[in-house]
């Protein structure tokens, strides 16, 4: 699993494509980025919103052998994790 870092997210369709990347050293400078972590093949496995080190929005995928989106969880804190199914 390789963890990236982005500034934010872009489009409606999930999962959703991480946009501006930045490096781990301008962590320190940042109130509001997204953590991101991919597999092996480069799907988007997890992402979490942090805001002042917070997190304020997780979206978890899961693919289906063929590589395609079969499942995400959404959730926001304090309220249940909303899950989409996607069967083949």
């Amino acid at each position: 699993m390789t963890t990236r870092y982005f500034l934010s997210t872009s489009g409606i369709k999930l999962p959703l494509r991480m946009v501006n990347e930045i490096e781990p050293e301008a962590l320190s400078n940042r109130n509001t980025y997204i953590r991101a972590d991919y597999d092996g093949d480069g799907r988007l496995l997890r992402f979490e919103k942090l805001v002042y080190g917070d997190i304020e929005l997780t979206h978890v995928y899961t693919y289906d052998a063929e590589g395609a989106l079969s499942r995400a969880e959404i959730a926001l804190p304090d309220e249940d994790p909303m899950v989409l199914d996607f069967p083949a």
